[in-house]
């Protein structure tokens, strides 16, 4: 336990750019909502007040999640690839850790430690930006951002698309982190030559287009086994609803049974154990580049 609380505090002290995005991205916004134009519709009724606080915390999220993506996908290709560059692999080698707990740390830290980071930062970004705007806009909208009943939803929103998510993409975690453990130069290329050469192997051979249809689904098939359709939501007594106008909430919205039960979540998760098994099998037998 210790030696991983020491090499996840080493990836923040290599990696400043985990905290440093997140709080550069921040700020902009910040900067945006004290001196940009603000044009916000005036809001009459408590429905619109609750749509129109939402609605601002899902978009600021939405923002930080995509960055986190990029972020954290470039973590996982380039993490194992820098030690054996810079030739740090020796030292840690050196040390009593184990290659398994070197690759699972940093593992953690792409898919665990890095969207806390965001989550944190977009929940701070989105509390003083209210507060910005709360006070140079009109009272309807300040009223309106500051909705504690919609705050508390976006955080159980944000904690289940954190679960869901390191679940989901697990075997393109591994998939990464395999190329970072075996590739000598240029990570991304490795990481997207060969399933490109898979799919036009397959198109020119049998026509077909199963790889790409995988790849595909499971760069966006998250938010259809994840969440419910937000237009027809089922109720608590089982009737089907229309909810076209009006937002549903998060209760509403997120699918968790649909999710777990679904083969394709586990099926992935399977995959990304054995990406990752074969990346620490190769951290173990290749030292520096």
């Amino acid at each position: 336990m210790n030696n991983s609380t020491w090499l996840i505090r080493r990836e923040f002290w290599e990696n400043r750019a985990i905290w440093m995005i997140p709080a550069v991205f921040g700020g902009l916004l910040l900067l945006a909502a004290l001196f940009g134009q603000v044009s916000l519709p005036h809001l009459t009724s408590p429905v619109e007040s609750r749509q129109a606080a939402g609605a601002f915390l899902v978009v600021v999220g939405a923002m930080f999640y995509l960055i986190m993506g990029v972020y954290s996908t470039w973590y996982l290709l380039d993490c194992l690839y820098t030690d054996r560059r810079d030739r740090s692999i020796l030292f840690w080698k050196s040390l009593p850790i184990s290659d398994s707990t070197t690759v699972l740390s940093k593992l953690l830290v792409g898919m665990v430690i890095v969207p806390l980071v965001y989550f944190a930062a977009a929940d701070a970004t989105a509390l003083i930006a209210a507060f910005i705007l709360s006070i140079r806009a009109r009272a309807s909208i300040g009223s309106a951002l500051w909705n504690g009943e919609v705050w508390w939803q976006v955080q159980v929103l944000w904690m289940y698309v954190m679960v869901t998510t390191a679940l989901w993409f697990l075997p393109i975690a591994g998939w990464a982190m395999l190329v970072s453990a075996w590739a000598k130069r240029a990570v991304m290329l490795w990481a997207v030559l060969p399933p490109l050469l898979l799919y036009i192997l397959e198109r020119v051979f049998f026509g077909t287009r199963m790889v790409g249809h995988l790849i595909t689904r499971r760069l966006m098939g998250l938010p259809f086994v994840s969440f419910n359709d937000p237009k027809y939501l089922w109720t608590h007594e089982g009737g089907l609803v229309d909810n076209a106008g009006s937002a549903p909430s998060v209760w509403q919205l997120i699918n968790p049974s649909g999710f777990i039960t679904s083969p394709e979540t586990w099926i992935g998760v399977a995959v990304g154990v054995v990406l990752i098994a074969a990346a620490i099998q190769l951290r173990m037998h290749r030292s520096e580049i």
